[in-house]
């Protein structure tokens, strides 16, 4: 059978940064038009330089008559500046929400396949919290990293190439304090890094404490538990905020550290430029445009340094997310097909174990189960009922030994086509926010036929309630059906299972939330239900299963007893002594 899937491989910063940038890549118009407007946005502050240039000649040379076309230069500079930011704001985020899209809806995609051993081992918080801080946080390293660079880069290369045009040799002092700087952003890109995944992971814990304390709201309070979830949550709330604390330190210590560099060359810029032999070869215009320029160009250079700190989150965010988009998917290498299965079921030496430092769950079971029968798993709780019913859909794989559905492997049946001849109504009933007629054509159902659906909710007992209800089948459910008792939850589960009419049904305690009239109820349509279908029930109460073809007595996963209700009471057995622990006061 199918290995354990292994983990995902780190990648490097540079490799992450690389598949990240290839969301960017059908978007190349947009990046070249985002190019394009934030040229224009750089060279704007090259010419402000010149035009002062010009301004600061044209007084002292007495030339007035230049205020014109002077005044009209400021005009044209901050159209050119207004045109560039515009666009190049526009195409870039553009670039950036598109790619944010297309992470989470392939992150999205790739979680609707992997196996149930992946959701057993996270929490729902954590997978929700990736769905939505962490690939929004990508766009940093998308959207606003690449908009730095384009247009804070743009500018420092305009304005530098003023400078060099101006003066070389003076340009070349802010050349010397680059290794510098460099050294200090990447001292502080390795901590942002770091502390950017344990931010993100803070979020995951914020997000799991809120969604099960919100879901268990009743549990929390009638038990006593709002001071532990409300000191839980706060808990997880302040460790975001230190962890969030610490990044801002890092970053706000980078900044000052990155300026007093700038500064110090700067001000080495300012007295040589001053210097008499230097001043004597410009004129007093391009000595103040030399200053202004070098001036302006500290801004963009403090905001590419602050770079590494939207990148680093980024980046951060970008491993987790590619981390869960690289783990294996549920294997599918089957190749057969069939329209609809016969229904016959054999368990041949089928050993499983969850995990493989765990103890077997199921030990060398053999059982065959022919088609049309309904085979009742009875036994104490952990003796291996639910587990043994979860292999046929393949929620979890991994055993030893062969499962053969109508003489064929269930590994060599595609999944899609090997779960399309299977109805399952589990004890913990799922329902979704939706109308009960929703609920019961779900899925692929979802374009069943009105009067299908009806029958459906007529054979599980789901009309005796839905026609009090104002809107009948078309009542909202509300999340996860908390407008509906228990009992009429797990009624709609069992329609959405009679409607599919699959040849094979498994029942895990599908009738634990009924009270005992609306049981015989269900039980009756059950019967109805099942004749013609292979029907595995999974059941605690005995009186449910009395009726079943094959009774299986299942403890510690090694199945000690099998045979009909009366054959198994003659034999008086553990099946005998279950049946008498739960009728002795009766």
């Amino acid at each position: 059978m199918n290995k354990q899937q292994q983990p995902a491989t780190k990648l490097g910063s540079w490799q992450v940064y690389k598949r990240l940038l290839v969301y960017v890549k059908p978007y190349w118009f947009f990046f070249v038009v985002s190019f394009l407007a934030f040229a224009l946005y750089g060279a704007s502050e090259a010419l402000s330089a010149k035009w002062l240039q010009h301004v600061v000649d044209a007084i002292e040379q007495g030339a007035l008559e230049q205020r014109t076309w002077l005044a009209l230069a400021v005009l044209g500079i901050f159209l050119l500046r207004g045109v560039g930011t515009f666009v190049g704001n526009y195409a870039i985020s553009h670039v950036g929400r598109q790619v944010v899209h297309r992470l989470r809806t392939e992150l999205f995609d790739r979680m609707l396949t992997l196996p149930s051993s992946y959701y057993h081992q996270r929490s729902s918080g954590e997978l929700l919290s990736k769905l939505t801080y962490n690939v929004d946080q990508v766009t940093g390293a998308v959207t606003n990293a690449i908009k730095t660079v384009l247009r804070e880069g743009l500018t420092v290369v305009g304005l530098f190439g003023y400078l060099f045009y101006l003066n070389w040799k003076l340009t070349l002092i802010f050349v010397v304090a680059a290794p510098f700087i460099a050294v200090v952003v990447t001292i502080a890109s390795k901590r942002m890094r770091m502390l950017s995944r344990r931010l993100q992971k803070s979020v995951g814990d914020i997000t799991n404490a809120a969604s099960e304390t919100i879901k268990g709201y009743q549990i929390v309070r009638i038990f006593g538990g709002t001071e532990f979830e409300r000191n839980r949550f706060h808990a997880a709330s302040d460790r975001n905020r230190r962890q969030f604390m610490k990044m801002v330190v890092t970053q706000s210590l980078n900044t000052p550290a990155v300026q007093l560099l700038i500064a110090m060359a700067l001000a080495g810029l300012l007295y040589i430029a001053m210097h008499p032999a230097v001043m004597g070869g410009m004129s007093t215009g391009e000595f103040v445009a030399f200053l202004t320029a070098a001036g302006l160009v500290t801004k963009p250079l403090r905001a590419l340094t602050n770079l590494s700190t939207i990148i680093q989150k980024g980046l951060a965010a970008s491993e987790s997310v590619f981390e869960v988009m690289d783990e294996v998917a549920e294997p599918d290498s089957g190749h057969h097909r069939v329209e609809r299965v016969r229904g016959e079921l054999e368990f041949d030496k089928v050993t499983f174990r969850y995990r493989e430092d765990r103890d077997a769950v199921l030990h060398e079971l053999d059982l065959h189960i022919p088609e049309g029968k309904t085979v009742a798993l009875v036994g104490r709780s952990g003796s291996g009922k639910s587990t043994l019913a979860s292999l046929l859909p393949r929620f979890n794989a991994g055993w030893s030994g062969r499962i053969l559905l109508d003489g064929v492997p269930l590994e060599d049946y595609q999944l899609h086509n090997l779960r399309e001849q299977i109805a399952l109504v589990n004890q913990q009933v799922v329902l979704f926010n939706g109308t009960i007629a929703e609920n019961i054509a779900y899925g692929a159902m979802a374009g069943c036929d009105v009067e299908k659906v009806h029958a459906a909710a007529e054979a599980a007992h789901v009309m005796e309630f839905a026609d009090r209800l104002p809107l009948g089948l078309q009542t909202e459910v509300g999340e996860s059906g908390v407008l509906l008792s228990g009992g009429q939850r797990q009624r709609i589960a069992i329609a959405r299972a009679i409607l599919k009419d699959a040849p094979v049904l498994i029942l895990d305690e599908a009738t634990s939330a009924l009270d005992t009239e609306s049981e015989r109820h269900i039980q009756e349509a059950l019967e109805q239900v099942m004749k013609g279908r292979t029907t595995l029930v999974i059941a605690h109460r005995l009186s449910t299963v009395e009726k079943a073809d094959m009774i299986v007595v299942l403890d510690q996963g090694r199945i000690v007893e099998q045979g009909t209700h009366q054959t198994l009471l003659e034999q008086g057995g553990a099946y005998a002594a279950l049946y008498r622990l739960q009728f002795a006061d009766l």
